[in-house]
């Protein structure tokens, strides 16, 4: 088969390593680019142009899962595979609704990720069968429409899951302008419209909401 090239982004560059070896082990598996959050990840992809793009879904700057949903647009033939710490038929949904193909979660590694990725490349989705069989009876119930309406009640945009994240991460108002270029006021406004489309009346609601929603790992 020809080359597979794939990217890998997460935070911890002892993690990303093991990931490489693992995956340059395959014959014709070509890790063309590494990243440590999900900014860097959105540059190097359209640099290079991976096939198979794996992300950590906690990582500073851009999470996982909006690094995913900002890939579909620019780069959509790429397939996307989260890496968490956690499973769950709620986590399946935000993955998919975010344009990512599947999960693999971190303590299953060495188990999973290959036969994840080879499954990607084959068009396929992966979840555990755990969270398959949670997504089938979902289905069965017909619990997905519900589902994604709670979904659509919480989404923010992609500049607001942006924010959202940084101040999370403890970031001032001042800091989230310098990073993403903008200015005080507007952060100060987008802020605020944010508080109140979510109900938050402190960051420590915002914080909640953000490890609630995957934007930030707790």
């Amino acid at each position: 088969m020809p080359e597979l090239r794939i990217l890998i982004a997460d935070d911890h560059e002892l993690i990303r390593r093991g990931v490489r070896t693992l995956l340059e082990a395959e014959p014709g598996w070509n890790v063309v680019a590494e990243a440590s959050d999900g900014q860097e990840a959105l540059e190097k992809a359209k640099e290079t142009k991976p096939e198979i793009v794996v992300l950590d879904i906690g990582m500073p700057r851009l999470s996982g899962l909006e690094a995913a949903r900002r890939l579909k647009r620019i780069l959509p033939e790429a397939k996307v595979l989260i890496l968490t710490m956690h499973d769950s038929e709620r986590l399946a949904w935000e993955v998919l609704n975010a344009g990512a193909h599947g999960f693999v979660t971190k303590s299953d590694t060495a188990r999973d990720l290959v036969i994840a990725i080879e499954a990607l490349r084959r068009d396929k989705t992966f979840f555990t069968s755990r969270v398959d069989r949670m997504i089938l009876d979902s289905f069965l119930d017909g619990r997905p429409s519900k589902r994604a309406k709670e979904m659509q009640g919480e989404q923010l945009t992609s500049r607001q899951r942006e924010i959202v994240q940084l101040l999370a991460e403890g970031k001032t108002s001042k800091e989230v302008s310098a990073l993403l270029n903008l200015s005080i006021k507007t952060v100060e406004t987008h802020r605020a419209n944010i508080m109140k489309r979510l109900s938050c009346h402190s960051v420590s609601d915002l914080v909640r909401y953000a490890v609630r929603n995957n934007i930030v790992q707790p």
